[in-house]
């Protein structure tokens, strides 16, 4: 993932408020912890903050028109708005699809955070994707996600300026003002924030069922 989304991953910390509807779990996340760290309760004892949050957005087309070999497909949206495109030699099956057929996509994004005890990992980083499409002669459909993992390491709590501090994976250290104060007496200096966040698509062509 680039160093952009690591941004908003990180400032969802501080409690920054999710622009989507959202569903929630738990305190808005964020971490913190003072230089030298206040006396707190014991580390097994800590109830650390977290934070998760999903949207899920839905949308259908009817195949208005399709040209098997130019590959160029016409679709009708339900706001009657056309979109015309030529499909990749990747969309398997396009040979089953005709007039009046439905496609359907579904897009879940899922963000989560956590603080947690830190046993001497360094901040890090890492990506995983997965892509699946339907078999020969089916009609076409696919499903696909990515999956990005970011770490960073407390290095600073200031409950009196209500700041903390972050070192991320390049070693570049960031403070942050928390919204929640209450996430800094719950963390330590020293703890690892694990941020992460995936998409996942999948879309599925329905036959149209003669009447």
């Amino acid at each position: 993932m680039n160093k952009s989304i690591s941004i908003v991953m990180i400032s969802l910390l501080v409690g920054a408020t999710v622009s989507c509807d959202a569903t929630e779990e738990s305190a808005p996340a964020p971490v913190a912890a003072a230089t030298p760290a206040p006396v707190s309760a014991p580390e097994a004892a800590l109830d650390r903050p977290s934070f998760s949050a999903s949207q899920t957005m839905t949308a259908s087309a009817l195949v208005e028109a399709i040209d098997h070999e130019s590959r160029l497909v016409t679709l009708r949206t339900a706001d009657d708005e056309e979109i015309t495109f030529t499909a990749s030699e990747e969309a398997r099956n396009l040979g089953q699809v005709s007039v009046g057929d439905m496609l359907t996509i579904e897009i879940v994004e899922s963000v989560s955070i956590e603080v947690m005890a830190n046993d001497g990992m360094e901040a890090t980083e890492g990506e995983a994707s997965i892509v699946a499409r339907t078999e020969e002669g089916e009609m076409p459909g696919m499903a696909a996600m990515e999956a990005t993992v970011i770490t960073a390491t407390v290095e600073e709590i200031n409950l009196e300026n209500n700041t903390f501090k972050l070192k991320t994976v390049d070693g570049e250290v960031k403070e942050f003002v928390a919204q929640n104060p209450d996430n800094l007496r719950r963390s330590q200096v020293g703890d690892l924030v694990v941020a992460s966040y995936s998409t996942a698509i999948a879309i599925v062509v329905e036959k149209h069922e003669a009447e």
